[in-house]
């Protein structure tokens, strides 16, 4: 693709999302009580049966902070988690962390995508239970701004933190998003200031090979472009499970291309048929749980 073709209006376009999406109700309902077992028989010659493992069911919740790094503004998540049988110690869950794309908020991950669903098949097919969650970043792509945002910041000092002190394990940690917010997780994850990354994945990544002043809302300048180059940056995702998918119809697809071709070591998805929407995202998702399932546990 010539960046020179783009437009500042193309530039939403091709990055937008879920605009006017409202914000999620938590859900916090407990788990139904398991019907009572048949009665096994005694005797001399009988056993004890294993107790069946309890299924687990994807909860939501959500709620509100300020953040120091966009101050003023609330900054709403969301959250879809596996449910833990009560009794017994209970262990730390990974979580992968949604970066959503311009226009959109943290709703786009349980509303647009309707995350928790795919979830919740990943989990009925013994996947491994992790949870994911998504935070308001505004159209700020995700890095500091000239504006004195900072949503990177907010995300590794803040919401990250938060979601520690949540009991899910800051030692495994995924990262995903799509278009701006895939940009943005292959930006955080080759930056590498979250070492508990142990995974990223982007969907239509916004990723461009130099500076067009036509990218004005991704970046303040040439120098701020050149700090957060995802394309120079590629070497240090040398050791990071990696997946990047595209659709064919993707306007993006050439330069999402190039900078896949360019990476080092294995990397997962590709490209199939589609379009830069939702449709598109939500055929991929299942496949990006899973494998950041397989790579958080």
């Amino acid at each position: 693709m010539d960046p020179s073709a783009l437009t500042r209006r193309r530039l939403l376009e091709l990055a937008g999302i879920g605009l006017g999406a409202s914000a999620l109700t938590a859900c916090t309902d407990g788990l139904e009580p398991p019907e009572a077992p048949a009665p096994v028989p005694t005797g001399p010659t009988a056993t004890a049966l294993p107790a069946p493992a309890a299924p687990l069911t994807v909860r939501t919740s959500s709620g509100s902070f300020v953040s120091a790094f966009r101050p003023g503004i609330a900054s709403h998540w969301s959250l879809a988690a596996p449910e833990l049988p009560p009794g017994g110690a209970q262990p730390e869950l990974p979580v992968a962390v949604f970066l959503h794309g311009l226009g959109g908020s943290h709703a786009v991950l349980l509303e647009d995508l309707a995350a928790h669903e795919p979830l919740q098949r990943h989990l009925d097919a013994g996947g491994t239970p992790f949870a994911i969650a998504a935070v308001d970043g505004g159209n700020t792509w995700w890095h500091p701004r000239a504006d004195g945002s900072d949503t990177q910041s907010m995300l590794v000092k803040e919401f990250v933190p938060f979601l520690g002190s949540q009991g899910y394990d800051l030692g495994r940690i995924g990262l995903f998003g799509i278009s701006m917010g895939g940009f943005g997780s292959l930006l955080l994850a080759s930056q590498g200031r979250l070492p508990g990354v142990r995974a990223v994945s982007a969907m239509s990544p916004a990723v461009w090979d130099h500076y067009d002043p036509r990218q004005e809302s991704a970046f303040d300048g040439p120098a701020d472009f050149a700090a957060h180059d995802v394309f120079a940056l590629r070497p240090r995702l040398a050791a990071v499970p990696k997946r990047i998918d595209c659709g064919t119809g993707d306007d993006l697809a050439a330069t999402v291309r190039a900078y896949r071709a360019g990476l080092p070591g294995e990397v997962e998805g590709g490209f199939r048929p589609g379009g830069h929407d939702y449709g598109y995202w939500r055929s991929v998702l299942p496949e990006v749980l899973s494998f950041l399932g397989y790579n958080l546990a």
